[in-house]
Parts: structure tokens; sequence; C-alpha cells
């Protein structure tokens, strides 16, 4: 893949990125001001979801700043495993993969 199209995923990637940790407010309950206590019950359950997609955002926030590490040192769409080639159709859907398939599958099952 040229740097071009790499550059270009992934700046699109941190637009989504960007986006939807900006549609993620997360504001403060206040437990004093509400008597619904259901109402309470899915402010907090509705809370705790946004929470962890913050954290899950933060976790491809990260994946992104070091897949433009890799692209301004070169070794972008090669694998940090094996310095293999990641295809490009990989890299069309997933602009951050560090490793090829097999390897990312061999990872997950502590293989």
């Amino acid at each position: 893949m040229d740097d071009r199209r790499a550059g270009e995923l992934l700046q699109a990637e941190r637009q989504r990125i960007v986006n939807e940790l900006a549609g993620l407010r997360l504001e403060p309950i206040d437990e004093l001001s509400s008597t619904d206590l259901a109402d309470d019950a899915s402010d907090l359950y509705q809370e705790g979801v946004d929470v962890g997609r913050v954290d899950e955002l933060r976790a491809q926030l990260a994946a992104l700043e070091r897949a433009e590490d890799r692209l301004r040192r070169g070794d972008y769409g090669l694998s940090v495993e094996s310095g293999e080639p990641i295809p490009d159709d990989r890299l069309e859907v997933v602009p951050t993969a560090e490793r090829t398939v097999a390897e990312e599958e061999r990872l997950e099952h502590g293989q």
C-alpha cells in the first residue's frame, strides 16, 4: 500500500474515533435530584456502557498512533511480529492492523 493511501485511511480512522468520543458526553448523575429509581438505574447502566466505550476508543486511538508512527518510519503495512507484509485488503478494513490475520488469530488463541 502506498503511503498516500495509508495516510488517508489513518486520517479517516482518526476522524471516526474523535467523532465517536465527542458523541459520548458523559455527564454526572445527580442522585439527589431524581426520585425515579428505574430512570436512575437506566442512566447508571448507560453511563457504564459509555465509560467502557470510551476505554475501547482510547485503545483504538493508541493503536492508531502506533500505526502513524510505523507510517513515518516506513514500516507501515508490515507485521510488528514477523515483518511479513499485511495484505492491503486487510489494511483497507483495519488500517491499524499490526499483524497478519494468521498471527492475530494465534495471538487471540494464546498460541
